[in-house]
């Protein structure tokens, strides 16, 4: 493995974009100018709305048309469409769009769109978002720049956002850097990250960041009977982690929130392996759940969140071996119950069953876990959603309102309580693993694990389908999106208890 000093796996930390705020044009290299679909167009475009057309250029989100110059600043036409009925996500869109126009330059400058009924502060973060996230690229590991970088995409380095303010800055870069941080950790390959060193790394983002990291090696984990992250991990070569995150805020608390996040930080499926293809291939991203966990985490204090979280990230890697669990062998979570494993791919259960517990013993009002789960809820739901499930409506409700803020989307499926019969399977078991092949695996994980949230108010975000993009869009690049980090930052920030 490179030494620190050849490799970073979170660059990102250290090439953040300069983000401010002016009231007029600066002198930026590239100058975005938001246009409507009515009215005049700025005197910018020095054309009117025909001309415009006949280049092109309809004004609606997403459109953009780059004005040539000479000499000096270049002006990018960036369409808003209907003003008047412009959404911030819009708004993000569009900001990405101009960011991907304009990808050679590193020096941006943003105008705000007048005549909206987005806030001020709201169009100031959703424009750091669409810019800073949509120029976002995975280089850690390039070497040689003629290979391997077919995007021509420059990094930003300084972005203004020309009538934002100070407050719409703190909000988006601490949003921008909570995903960037989410991305970098899940794109980062098996060989440079390990569960060790993943939780090293979550001990120097505590001291950075503001929040409380305890580490558990795997005497600790047997310790305190995590039957399930000890079964996973009997498999691997590198030993398991739970790393323990506390945040607490200055003043007065107003709700208890838990998080859990599922790092396999690289899934082979054990025994039952997975076809070697690009599934396979992927399978570094499958401790994404825990990566938005720690990433949102580094945006709580700057976001002046008044909700103490608690965060429980299970990190280890599900492989096959001499030592690894086998089909049909028993173990027992913390809580006392049996499991039967009859899937070896479906780990990712087994160690959130763990944290789960742990949760439901603490004083937490609700948890919330978040994991790349199943592929029932891709073929559910695609690629650009999530699913939520859960045992209180109220949290789920918290979930999808967080979701619809940040633009992260989830669409809430049942938790169908008759499905539980399919987990009377097991002859020498509590509970199999894994239920009969004719239920949807994402409503079966989410009861098997619904059993070790006990009593605690609890929802379940499978990100299996959004957590990875194939083709790159609007502010989603290709590969690992980061997917949930701003969701969960949001949920903290808006949380409150429902019992």
């Amino acid at each position: 493995m490179p030494s620190s000093e050849e490799f970073s796996p979170i660059p990102s930390l250290a090439a953040t974009a300069m983000v401010t705020v002016a009231a007029a044009a600066p002198d930026a290299t590239v100058l975005g100018v938001p246009v409507g679909t009515s009215g005049e167009p700025p005197s910018e475009a020095g054309s009117d709305r025909a001309a415009l057309a006949l280049a092109g250029f309809d004004a609606t989100v997403g459109s953009v048309l780059v004005m040539p110059a000479a000499a000096g600043q270049v002006v990018v036409l960036v369409g808003i469409g209907d003003a008047a009925a412009l959404s911030v996500a819009g708004w993000r869109d569009a900001a990405a769009a101009f960011a991907s126009v304009a990808r050679g330059q590193g020096s941006l400058a943003l105008r705000l769109p007048e005549g909206t009924q987005v806030s001020v502060t709201d169009a100031t973060a959703a424009a750091i978002e669409g810019v800073v996230l949509a120029r976002y690229r995975y280089e850690a590991l390039h070497r040689n720049d003629a290979i391997g970088r077919g995007s021509g995409s420059t990094t930003v380095d300084r972005l203004v956002v020309v009538g934002g303010d100070d407050a719409g800055v703190a909000r988006g870069t601490a949003m921008v850097r909570a995903t960037t941080l989410a991305r970098d950790l899940a794109n980062t390959p098996h060989s440079h990250l390990t569960a060790s060193t993943f939780a090293e790394l979550c001990v120097g983002l505590g001291a950075q960041f503001g929040f409380g990291v305890e580490v558990f090696d795997e005497d600790a984990i047997a310790q305190l009977r995590l039957g399930g992250l000890m079964a996973v991990t009997r498999g691997s070569a590198e030993p398991p982690r739970m790393v323990k995150l506390s945040y607490r805020p200055q003043g007065s608390v107003t709700g208890r929130l838990g998080m859990v996040g599922k790092g396999i930080m690289y899934d082979s499926g054990g025994i039952s392996i997975k076809p070697s293809n690009r599934v396979h291939a992927q399978m570094k991203n499958d401790m994404s759940g825990a990566a938005t966990v720690i990433a949102a985490f580094t945006a709580l204090g700057e976001l002046g969140c008044t909700t103490e979280v608690t965060g429980w990230l299970m990190c280890t890697d599900n492989m096959p071996s001499g030592t690894a669990i086998g089909l049909g062998d028993v173990y027992t979570a913390r809580n006392g119950t049996t499991v039967e494993v009859v899937d070896t791919d479906a780990e990712g259960r087994l160690v959130m069953a763990d944290a789960l517990v742990l949760a439901d013993e603490s004083d937490c009002d609700a948890v919330v876990d978040i994991a790349t789960l199943t592929g029932s809820a891709v073929r559910a739901l695609g690629p650009d959603m999530a699913a939520v499930l859960g045992t209180d409506q109220g949290v789920v409700e918290q979930v999808k309102l967080a979701a619809d803020a940040t633009d992260e989307p989830v669409w809430q499926m049942p938790l169908w309580q008759p499905y539980r019969r399919k987990f009377d399977r097991s002859s020498v078991a509590d509970l199999p693993n894994l239920a009969s092949p004719d239920t949807p695996d994402v409503i079966a994980s989410s009861l098997f694990l619904s059993h070790f949230a006990g009593e605690t108010p609890w929802a379940h975000i499978d990100i299996a389908g959004p957590s990875q993009n194939e083709e790159g869009r609007t502010w989603h690049p290709l590969g690992c999106t980061g997917f949930g980090a701003r969701l969960l930052a949001q949920l903290a920030v808006d949380f409150k208890p429902t019992r």
